[in-house]
């Protein structure tokens, strides 16, 4: 703890001894000093008590003299005299005091307080109405006396001090004060008079609520009745002052209720809602809303409810008129009042109006068209149309006018900027469904001459589809392709037709027309299929070939990852055979073994392909997989010759863009290095063996030859380029060669860690000599 930090903290394994919490707070409680008491001083007799007290009245009027504004000294002064029972001396004090802070409402606080411990009531009166004549504004002065003449039973007297508090009008809580005076005596016409008074003074709905309550408690109907008439009456039949009055309205119509004079409540609430706009009452319709769920009958309940959403609808469309949201939820709500109708057996004329509820709604939510030229505006607005068509379709069976939706929207849609198919597919399988194919075909023929779209063809095929009209499908697929010969799902789509209608030479064309065209989307998905299809028909060899294609052109390490799972798997018989033996229709159709041999090649020629381009990364990928398939395929040797393939770390220098040197790790192949270096990896080789062995002295002879061969070799290098650093080499066989040599054969064998450092720089050199370039 030296430098100021804590001390490290070496064992950390619990104590033997645990201490609870408990016993450490017992011990920080013995532990804790005491606090310091000043010595208790004994008087015994008068002169020692008069010596004391005119000692203290010095220190006091020192610290008054001192600080003759602080009320804390006069306080304490005066205390003090108080508790020696000199109430003349502690009124003096008070009385000095007060001529220093008249207005401190502490100060006669204290002194009336002082005078009531003495027992001087009447002081404590004067007091207090010295206090409330110089302060009449602090209630706690007021509160206080008041308390006093109550508590004497001195009840007129009590009501006397409020009377002159009420001449100051005061807040709310003294005149409810005053009016819990007259209720605890019983004075309840006292009461109603105050809050008489008190409405004169404050005209607040608050308040009007309260004396209507008040009345109602003490069962004076008339009188409450009476009361909210006039609260109503003053505020006036203006939308300024309804508003202000809701709580009047809500509260008179609430006591209704509570009487059970339920009509009364609801022309009360029907009042005040004809008045108001509905933003401004939503509290006052949440009540009535809630009042029809008690008190009202099913059909008021729901025109309630319904008149209630129809408002907020109205009132969100009149502040955005294309807020298209909210005409979905207008329309939804207007059906579902409609399907309630029908439910509860309503008459047909009503039936009618709320279908033309329903018109109306639509007819003025497609007026509101958007603005620009933007599909994205226009993206929610034509689901308008769609949903007007289909509760014409539905819900009123009007199917003319369900056609007539669909072609005035079909005419109002730009389709030179954009389109919707999904208006085109609706309207045509509305004819279908109306049995009208031709059509329906016209329809959709019109839709992809004026403005061809890829889920136009993708409907108009299936609708072919599902009508079992092949030869048309074709041709929509040709169009298809012909408009967009890039789109490869098109082609596959085209090719499963004539595979599933068993047309293989067909499908087996469109593919090849496929694959080579110029620009494809995904022409991976394309390859794919291609590739699928010919392996289920059996045909290796195609597969094969359009591998070989595949890879010649993208040579991506997927494809021949893909190629020498092919070469591995089995695959079917081809159909020829198949259909020969008549084992077309069974459940298990014959397989033709794969070929781990072809595989492997294939292996190969993906890492040798991938080395001579340079990708390291494609290359380390391919030895992962070579080697699983090596581990479930293959012999411990194949296992064993991928495993001696795979890179391993090198430390290498690089200069970055600043000229600086920068360490990094980077990965290296055992074939790279061979080919680069191959005496320095023969003497690496022969290294690993002479550990391995636990160092032999025939394998230790044959490093030192290669060692004094590499040494040779890199001397002619540094006779070539002096500037060059000495061989690695020759250092580390030199290391090996003055190791000691003892009996013990533990001791001749160096340690693992030797080892290491030894394969650590002759690796770093290496990588070095490597690295020499790119440094």
């Amino acid at each position: 703890m030296q430098d100021g930090r804590a001390p490290r903290i070496k064992n950390r394994a619990p104590a033997a001894i645990q201490v609870t919490a408990e016993q450490l707070l017992r011990d920080a409680q013995e532990r804790q000093e005491s606090q310091f008491r000043a010595p208790k001083q004994r008087v015994e007799d008068f002169e020692e008590l008069h010596e004391y007290r005119g000692r203290k009245r010095e220190e006091f009027e020192k610290r008054i003299r001192q600080t003759r504004g602080s009320i804390k000294e006069w306080l304490q002064y005066a205390n003090w005299e108080a508790s020696q029972g000199e109430y003349a001396r502690s009124r003096s004090v008070f009385e000095r005091a007060l001529d220093v802070d008249p207005r401190s409402v502490q100060l006669w606080l204290s002194y009336t307080e002082m005078e009531l411990k003495g027992r001087n009531v009447q002081h404590a009166r004067n007091l207090f109405d010295r206090a409330v004549t110089l302060l009449p504004r602090i209630d706690q002065l007021w509160y206080k006396y008041v308390y006093l003449e109550e508590l004497l039973q001195n009840v007129p007297g009590a009501r006397q001090v409020f009377e002159r508090w009420m001449q100051w009008e005061p807040d709310d809580k003294a005149w409810q004060a005053y009016i819990k005076l007259e209720q605890r005596y019983g004075e309840l016409d006292r009461a109603s008079a105050i809050f008489e008074r008190w409405v004169a003074v404050r005209p607040e709905p608050r308040v009007w609520v309260k004396w209507g309550k008040f009345e109602e408690e003490r069962t004076k109907l008339d009188k409450a009745r009476e009361v909210f008439q006039t609260a109503l009456e003053f505020f006036g039949d203006d939308e300024e002052q309804v508003e202000k009055a809701q709580a009047v309205f809500n509260a008179f119509a609430k006591m209704e209720t509570r009487l059970k004079e339920y009509e009364r409540a609801r022309v009360i609430y029907k009042f005040a809602l004809a008045r108001l706009p509905r933003a401004k009452s939503q509290a006052l319709f949440a009540a009535y809303t809630k009042f029809e769920k008690q008190h009202g009958s099913k059909s008021t309940l729901e025109s309630t409810v319904l008149g209630k959403r129809r408002i907020e609808y109205e009132e969100e469309l009149a502040h955005d008129g294309r807020n298209y949201d909210v005409w979905f939820d207008y329309a939804r709500l207007e059906e579902g009042a409609l399907r309630d109708l029908r439910d509860e057996g309503a008459t047909r004329d009503e039936e009618e109006r709320a279908v033309e509820r329903v018109r109306e709604v639509y007819e003025r939510a497609v007026a509101q068209v958007p603005p620009g030229g933007e599909k994205r505006h226009w993206r929610r607005y034509i689901f308008l149309w769609l949903y007007y068509a289909l509760f014409e379709e539905i819900e009123t069976k009007d199917y003319d006018r369900a056609r007539q939706i669909y072609q005035t929207a079909i005419r109002l849609v730009p389709h030179k900027r954009f389109t919707f198919a999904k208006l085109w597919l609706m309207f045509a399988r509305f004819e279908v469904r109306r049995l009208q194919l031709p059509a329906a075909r016209k329809i959709l023929g019109t839709a992809i001459g004026s403005c061809p779209k890829e889920a136009l063809f993708k409907g108009y095929i299936q609708l072919e589809l599902d009508l079992r009209e092949f030869d048309r499908v074709r041709t929509l697929y040709e169009k298809y392709i012909e408009y967009d010969p890039t789109n490869s799902s098109a082609w596959v789509k085209y090719a499963e037709l004539e595979s599933q209608l068993e047309d293989i030479a067909r499908a087996r064309a469109i593919f090849d027309l496929g694959i080579v065209q110029q620009q494809l989307s995904m022409p991976e998905v394309l390859w794919k299929a291609y590739i699928d299809f010919e392996t289920e028909e059996g045909e290796r060899e195609k597969a094969r070939a359009l591998y070989e294609r595949l890879v010649e052109a993208s040579g991506h390490i997927k494809v021949w990852l893909s190629y020498a799972e092919f070469e591995a798997t089995p695959v079917p018989v081809p159909r020829a055979e198949r259909e020969q033996e008549g084992e077309e229709d069974e459940d298990e159709v014959p397989m033709v073994a794969g070929d781990v041999g072809a595989a492997r090649k294939i292996y190969e020629r993906a890492y040798y392909d991938f080395k001579k381009r340079g990708l390291k990364e494609e290359r380390v990928e391919l030895i992962k997989r070579w080697f699983e398939f090596e581990q479930q395929h293959g012999s411990p040797d194949d296992v064993a010759k991928v495993e001696a393939m795979k890179p391993k770390p090198f430390q290498k220098t690089f200069k970055d863009e600043y000229g600086h040197e920068v360490k990094d790790w980077v990965l290296e192949f055992p074939d790279d290095l061979r080919e680069s270096n191959p005496t320095t990896f023969k003497f690496l080789q022969m290294a690993h063996a002479w550990k391995q062995s636990g160092g032999s002295s025939s394998l230790l002879a044959n490093l030192r030859k290669a060692g004094a061969s590499a040494n040779g070799g890199e001397a002619s290098k540094s006779a070539e380029q002096p500037s060059s650093a000495p061989s690695t080499a020759k250092s580390a066989a030199e290391q090996i060669s003055s190791a000691p040599s003892t009996s013990n054969a533990e001791e001749q064998r160096p340690t693992d860690a030797d080892m290491s450092e030894q394969e650590d720089g002759s690796n770093s050199d290496v990588a070095s000599s490597h690295g020499g370039d790119e440094e």
